[in-house]
């Protein structure tokens, strides 16, 4: 694709949380154009409405064959399968990325059967928030975040610069590049695990109107109990292996702790926290 600004036709798949915040965020780059494919004949209306898009379709085949950049934004199984359904679709010449959480298997199934001169190029926007749908999108939900490439070896460079581009035109801070393996081991630790302890909390005890006894530790701890339980669901499945190496290092780590405890060993429970508050100061 020859860049020229965001003067280019974009076509974004999924109108909800992520995709509907790109729309938001692409569109003061003043692209050529936005369409929007989604199965919610509503939140297409909605993004009409309110102008974040110029187009709007629940199939989008003549939006497809015009597209120069394709953004989807659909879950990890939807996305092989809404790339495999339309490969015929597309321009000989597209660039094609995600915005799905897990990278291993979607990089590699895409790429098996995607006709050569189309570039799909694995994306993650480290960006969300526990309420799903376009009416929670933002386009400042990107400012400051972090966006993860995964790029093949059959990706042509100016087309993962266009995406680096993208991604810090949208107000993301760091854009970082990984392999699709390297990717889901880090997510593992930084994401899913989060959300693992979160729901293991709220689950843990039944305290009646606990409401009425918590601060902001608990909010903070369990913010992301909210979840969206058939995505998460999905992509603690397609990266088992690695979440259940960092659920079992966590496990140890909170038997230290619980063993410090029982012997009231208050020297080791300093020593622990220190370690952990100076970790904590260096990452931010």
């Amino acid at each position: 694709m020859d860049e020229c600004d965001f003067d280019f036709n974009i076509v974004i798949v999924g109108l909800g949380l992520i995709g509907g915040s790109y729309a938001m965020a692409l569109k003061e780059l003043k692209p050529r154009q936005i369409c929007a494919i989604d199965m919610d004949e509503r939140a297409l209306e909605q993004a009409l409405e309110i102008g974040i898009i110029d187009k709007g379709c629940k199939n989008g085949k003549s939006f497809l064959k015009e597209a120069d950049l394709i953004i989807i934004a659909l879950y990890p199984e939807e996305t092989v399968k809404f790339v495999n359904d339309n490969k015929q679709n597309f321009k000989k010449s597209v660039v094609i990325t995600d915005t799905c959480g897990i990278k291993s298997g979607i990089v590699e199934k895409i790429n098996s059967f995607l006709p050569e001169g189309m570039d799909f190029i694995g994306g993650h926007p480290m960006a969300g928030r526990e309420s799903k749908g376009l009416k929670s999108a933002s386009k400042d939900i990107f400012q400051d975040a972090n966006y993860i490439i995964t790029p093949a070896e059959r990706n042509k460079r100016e087309n993962i610069e266009l995406i680096e581009k993208m991604a810090r035109s949208m107000g993301c801070k760091n854009v970082v590049s990984l392999t699709p393996e390297e990717h889901d081991k880090i997510i593992s630790y930084t994401s899913h695990l989060p959300h693992v302890i979160a729901v293991s909390l709220m689950n843990s005890n039944m305290i009646e109107n606990v409401g009425l006894f918590i601060a902001g530790s608990f909010k903070d701890a369990t913010r992301v109990a909210n979840i969206n339980s058939t995505l998460w669901s999905e992509l603690f499945a397609l990266n088992s292996e690695s979440l259940v190496a960092e659920i079992e290092k966590f496990e140890e780590s909170i038997k230290e702790i619980k063993k410090a405890i029982k012997s009231e060993d208050k020297q080791n429970l300093i020593n622990i926290f220190k370690n952990a508050s100076e970790k904590r100061r260096k990452m931010v």
